[in-house]
């Protein structure tokens, strides 16, 4: 956490939205909302992560291609169960421009920056919105991928602020899978969502690289086992 290249970090301004992406982020959001009208979901807790939320933020930790399950989770079921809000890491791309504009729509607080952009000042800022009692959610396989591999910016995130990651499992009965690099996912209308809140991860904040390496690999086994592909 503390190289000389972390430190020297230059400072990345992050794109900002378009008018196109603007109006963009207002039709997807009027569509996904439709969606969500559409679909029943069962949420699963079986370790009271909802409960203990109230007292104590914590980090939602999804897959990229499950980001809309996710979106809706944060939205329709961690803010109003918990009471706080939830802040989102985002990439400070052109692309993570759009999703910025989506998040505000859904009341959801951007945090610009990810392992490869911006990284330290994300790391900063999510600190601060901690401390102000916010939960964070951010994809581990995200930006860029590969899909399913955890990266470091999940355990350091998680080793600065001393909140427990909490897995995400999502999965539909029936989905289009996009031909992207995380052949992200969308329910189709009318069909069953699942979501599964699974058993939280501490990272230590003063881990070795060889705990890091099995916490990483114990995060990925949870997140698999909750999201059937």
């Amino acid at each position: 956490m503390g190289s000389d290249h972390t430190l020297s970090e230059p400072v990345v301004i992050p794109n900002k939205a378009s008018f196109g992406q603007r109006l963009a982020a207002s039709v997807l959001y009027v569509l996904l909302r439709f969606l969500r009208f559409t679909w029943r979901v069962h949420v699963s807790d079986p370790h009271g992560v909802l409960d203990a939320a109230t007292e104590r933020p914590f980090i939602l930790c999804a897959w990229h291609n499950r980001a809309i399950y996710a979106l809706f989770t944060a939205h329709g079921v961690i803010c109003p169960r918990s009471g706080r809000k939830v802040a989102a890491m985002v990439s400070a791309s052109r692309d993570g421009a759009l999703a910025v504009e989506v998040l505000h729509a859904f009341g959801i607080v951007p945090v610009r920056g990810s392992t490869s952009r911006r990284g330290r000042q994300a790391l900063l800022e999510s600190c601060r919105q901690a401390n102000a009692g916010l939960h964070l959610a951010i994809t581990p396989d995200g930006p860029r991928g590969p899909v399913y591999e955890i990266q470091q910016g999940v355990l350091s995130l998680a080793q600065v602020t001393g909140l427990p990651i909490v897995p995400l499992g999502c999965d539909a009965r029936c989905k289009v899978r996009f031909n992207s690099w995380d052949r992200f996912q969308l329910p189709w209308p009318l069909t069953r969502c699942d979501v599964v809140f699974g058993e939280p991860l501490l990272v230590p904040r003063k881990a070795t690289d060889e705990q890091q390496s099995a916490l990483r690999e114990e995060l990925k086994r949870r997140m698999e086992a909750i999201n059937p592909e």
